[in-house]
């Protein structure tokens, strides 16, 4: 498995100002956030094993948490198997390698303590980071760095997956990235979420101008297109992020 230790975080300065004209001959990079389960329904595994091919079909990388369990695991296998390796790269702080990877907590033994290598020929490459918040400053440069269609996916998950959405639309919001946020609603999943949108427009928290940067896809195929097709907020904070 090829990794490589991290210790100094990306300022976010670095990740607001790609060069445009670099990227515009790049392929697009999308960042997945899901859960390390399976769920409690086929669909999700289902619908990550669909964004995987569709993500193949379009030339698409994939920068992820470098789990190798539940749906993080069957997207990355999926897309491996179908364009390589060098279409994947997995972001994973050491601390959660026991819980995310093959080889949690309790298939370890005395004479076997340490969790098994994960194959780059299955899951792609993956970088091991000391915390969580370079964790998520590397996966946001990798889809800075990357071209048109670039962005980030929310697939069903729990509090971590929420909290990397979030972040990433409140980043957008305020004007540190311009890149599309999808919200890959699977089975009704995120029909709350989406309600809880309109409810703090209406309310008066999110501004009219702000309620579309989270946009719904209702299949694999629709997330893609909705990447290409998004369009920036026009309530969207245009500021300053430069200054370090």
């Amino acid at each position: 498995m090829g990794s490589e230790s991290l210790d100094n975080p990306v300022h976010t300065s670095e990740i607001s100002r790609p060069s445009t004209s670099a990227n515009a001959s790049k392929g697009p990079v999308v960042c997945v956030f899901c859960g390390s389960s399976p769920g409690s329904s086929p669909v999700h595994m289902a619908a990550a094993r669909a964004l995987g091919i569709a993500f193949a079909a379009h030339n698409i990388k994939l920068v992820y948490g470098g789990g190798t369990v539940g749906l993080m695991g069957e997207i990355a296998r999926t897309l491996v198997s179908l364009s390589g390796p060098d279409s994947v790269h997995g972001i994973i702080p050491e601390a959660l390698k026991a819980f995310e990877q093959e080889g949690r907590p309790g298939t370890a033994s005395p004479s076997n303590p340490q969790p098994p290598k994960i194959s780059e020929e299955i899951y792609g490459r993956t970088t091991t980071v000391p915390d969580m918040h370079t964790r998520k400053q590397l996966m946001a440069k990798d889809v800075m760095e990357g071209g048109p269609g670039s962005g980030f996916v929310a697939l069903s998950g729990g509090y971590g997956t929420l909290e990397e959405l979030f972040e990433m639309t409140t980043w957008n919001q305020l004007g540190i990235h311009r890149k599309g946020i999808i919200v890959f609603n699977v089975d009704g999943y995120y029909d709350g979420l989406i309600q809880w949108v309109q409810s703090a427009v209406s309310a008066g928290f999110i501004s009219p101008g702000n309620g579309g940067i989270l946009v719904e896809a209702l299949d694999a195929e629709e997330v893609v297109g909705q990447l290409k097709e998004y369009k920036v907020s026009e309530g969207r904070f245009k500021l300053d992020w430069s200054q370090k």
